[in-house]
């Protein structure tokens, strides 16, 4: 059954706010990955830990929460509505905002284990050659984990794309603003328009087989130029 112009409006949002996410994601994680990599503060636990909570938080509570907080009587909301921003609840950049926390710990881990993996080395080279941190970071550091950086971005794009609970939470599933193909699915199967939505989730589960397929091929990549 051909798609509709709800879903390619749904699609192109989702792309956008997958595409927005794993941008600032790789901003964010970066520094991030290589402080837990390498710092001996007693604050690595529980900072750690707090990254990696939506790995096993229920979307549901985590999206509940995000959205307490965006409202008008939440910190957050209070804030935004203080600098003029407004309530970003049922809004794009609200969703933006939780996709960035939910997707997190999907862009720190894979630069965290490709920086553990590094090890300090290079930059200590590259000290010995008067490069300063910042400029070793982005011309040693990052270039070496590309492998890492890639993964991180295919991961986070990836599950931004399949991310439900926690968009139905913040955003709701109003067309044109927060409506993605994860909540057009959902009401198509709440319409009971089995058609439209086995179109969508034909295509979310071609998708999904792509990304894992990609990231076989990455991970077998430098088992190939091992002697």
């Amino acid at each position: 059954m051909p798609i509709g112009p709800d879903a390619w409006q749904a699609i192109r949002l989702t792309v956008e706010l997958a595409t927005l996410t794993t941008l600032c994601l790789l901003v964010l994680a970066a520094p991030l990955a290589w402080w837990l990599a390498f710092t001996a503060s007693r604050w690595r636990a529980p900072i750690s830990a707090l990254v990696t909570l939506p790995l096993v938080l229920p979307p549901s509570v985590l999206g509940f929460y995000l959205l307490v907080a965006m409202g008008p009587q939440g910190p957050l909301g209070r804030l935004t509505q203080a600098l003029g921003w407004g309530v970003w609840s049922f809004t794009f950049t609200g969703l933006l905002l939780g996709s960035i926390v939910f997707s997190l710990p999907f862009a720190v881990q894979p630069l965290q284990h490709a920086f553990e993996a590094m090890g300090r080395r290079p930059l200590e080279v590259a000290a010995t050659l008067r490069a300063g941190p910042l400029d070793a970071f982005f011309t040693v550091t990052l270039p070496q984990a590309r492998g890492g950086l890639l993964t991180a971005a295919i991961l986070s794009f990836a599950h931004t794309v399949g991310e439900f609970g926690v968009v139905l939470m913040i955003g709701g599933n109003i067309p044109g603003q927060t409506r993605v193909v994860s909540t057009q699915i959902y009401g198509h199967v709440e319409a009971m328009e089995y058609a439209q939505a086995h179109a969508l989730a034909g295509g979310m589960l071609l998708f999904s087989f792509a990304v894992l397929l990609a990231l076989a091929w990455l991970r077998r990549g430098p088992a190939r130029v091992l002697p």
